[in-house]
């Protein structure tokens, strides 16, 4: 662990002293939130009441503080079954609207992806588990906990009577992890409303590089997400009496799979490579820069080997080249035993991250007219489909960009190190979303550590993390306040302490 450059004064003092004697509430609230299971992504009844609960307890929260919220209704989902879902609202809500502060919007999300003590967590998921200093539960760092150090720095300067630095407004949705749902509509219903005022989009929704040094995120891949389906018919057949007489589905589908990415990790779909920014010498620098021990990265993430040897090449591979991962198979038998059945339809699922300048349309076109070639060269009698289902661009921000210094200068004054300067191999679809539409400065800030486990079992975010990143927000506001005083230009800035 990193300590602070020079111990804080003044009002800085005063705020973290705060932060560290209520510590113990900020992670109640916490166990409170994570109880309540807000999951987005099994779209039955139950988990959408969660949903709405946990809403409406986050709007409660930031109304207690003082803002200004506004939860605004969305469609309703409809499910291929005919079922009709609510979708939680969003949550807009603002505090503050003095004109010589800047505005800082923060996104967040509070809802989780599925989770099961029978799937392998060693608690219950729902119930937040304090373990050496480790905070375990769904949702401690995927979102909850970052959207609470957020409402943590906020309550703090309102429990020592002090004013806001800056002017804040707050978008947070639950249903991000199932394709934020009407948001970006939303957005660009309120381009000319509520994010008007707008300077400065701040998103902690993703994991430092490392397990204990802090990091800036300035760029995440896109994603394209397709299903490829194979039909003979949609009953299955018996392996028994029909086995070597017709093509099977699974066959023809495996064929398709095993043709799109070799044991290299390389891409065999024709010009998927060609849009790709081509690499330059100022770049390949920043990637020397990044401070990342990769035994320690291969040993912490219980991998035998990367495909890559040396820090630069695995990073690059990461945040500026394509990559294909095959999900699944729907359709074919998975259970334990042995049963002996021909699938009669079966859908493989698989993705692409997305990288600068490519484009998703194009993509789908390379991608259909790959599998139609290796389909045709089987002569199988069965149909197959190929579709589309999410289509998401890369993103990549201006890190000389004022809220990028601010940022560096509070991590430097919390965490006492300058930050990994970043991009992210994941896809965060808002940033891009912000970005393009209210045409402001987008800047992922993000608190958990490399081994925090989002999405998978045993999530979890630590006690020193979600304290001391509450500790960042509260530092963040006061740069940005300072960083914002019309005498003091951004080509003027002392980066250093």
């Amino acid at each position: 662990m990193f300590a602070p450059s020079s111990p804080p004064t003044g009002l800085l003092e005063r705020v973290f002293r705060y932060i560290d004697l209520h510590q113990d509430e900020f992670v109640q609230t916490l166990k409170e939130w994570v109880a309540i299971e807000s999951d987005s992504v099994q779209p039955v009844p139950h988990f959408r009441r969660e949903l709405l609960r946990m809403v409406a307890l986050a709007a409660d929260q930031l109304w207690r503080l003082g803002a200004s919220v506004d939860s605004v209704d969305t469609s309703s989902q409809q499910l291929p079954d005919g079922q009709t879902l609510p979708v939680p609202p969003i949550i807009l809500a603002e505090l503050g609207n003095d004109p010589k502060k800047p505005t800082v919007c923060f996104y967040g999300h509070l809802d989780v992806q599925p989770a099961r003590r029978e799937d392998g967590w060693l608690t219950d998921p729902y119930t937040l588990t304090e373990v050496d200093g480790k905070l375990y539960g769904r949702g401690t760092t995927d979102n909850k906990g970052p959207v609470l150090a957020w409402i943590n720095a906020v309550s703090t300067f309102r429990a020592l009577d002090e004013d806001l630095p800056v002017n804040i407004k707050f978008v947070i949705e639950g249903m991000e992890e199932a394709g934020s749902l009407a948001l970006e509509e939303l957005v660009q219903k309120e381009k000319a409303g509520f994010f008007s005022s707008v300077d400065y989009v701040v998103i902690s929704d993703n994991l430092w590089l490392s397990r204990t040094k802090p990091a800036l995120t300035y760029g995440t891949r896109g994603n394209s997400y397709f299903s490829v389906e194979v039909k003979c018919r949609d009953q299955d057949f018996h392996s028994g009496t029909f086995g070597g007489i017709l093509n099977e589905p699974m066959a023809d589908l495996v064929a398709l799979l095993g043709s799109l990415v070799d044991s290299s990790g390389r891409i065999l779909i024709p010009g998927i490579y060609d849009h790709v920014a081509p690499l330059t010498e100022e770049e390949k620098r920043t990637y020397e820069a990044i401070d990342l021990d990769l035994e320690e990265y291969q040993n912490s993430s219980r991998v035998k080997k990367f495909l890559f040897d040396t820090k630069e090449e695995l990073l690059m591979h990461l945040w500026r080249y394509p990559s294909l991962s095959i999900h699944g198979v729907e359709g074919a038998f998975d259970k334990p035993g042995a049963k002996t059945v021909i699938p009669g339809r079966v859908i493989g699922k698989f993705s692409i991250r997305l990288v600068p300048h490519m484009n998703t349309s194009v993509v789908e076109k390379q991608v259909k007219q790959h599998l139609d070639h290796i389909f045709s060269k089987r002569n199988s009698s069965n149909q197959m489909t190929v579709s589309m289902t999410l289509g998401l661009q890369p993103w990549v921000a201006d890190v000389g960009d004022k809220q990028y210094l601010a940022a560096k200068r509070a991590i430097k004054t919390v965490f006492g190190t300058e930050p990994d300067v970043i991009r992210d191999g994941s896809t965060i679809p808002i940033a891009r979303t912000f970005q393009d539409t209210i045409q402001k400065s987008v800047l992922l800030l993000p608190l958990g550590a490399a081994d925090d486990g989002e999405h998978a079992q045993n999530e979890k975010i630590n006690r020193w993390n979600y304290i001391e990143g509450s500790k960042l927000f509260a530092a963040f506001f006061l740069e940005m306040a300072k960083l914002h005083s019309p005498w003091q230009e951004p080509s003027s800035l002392d980066l250093t302490y």
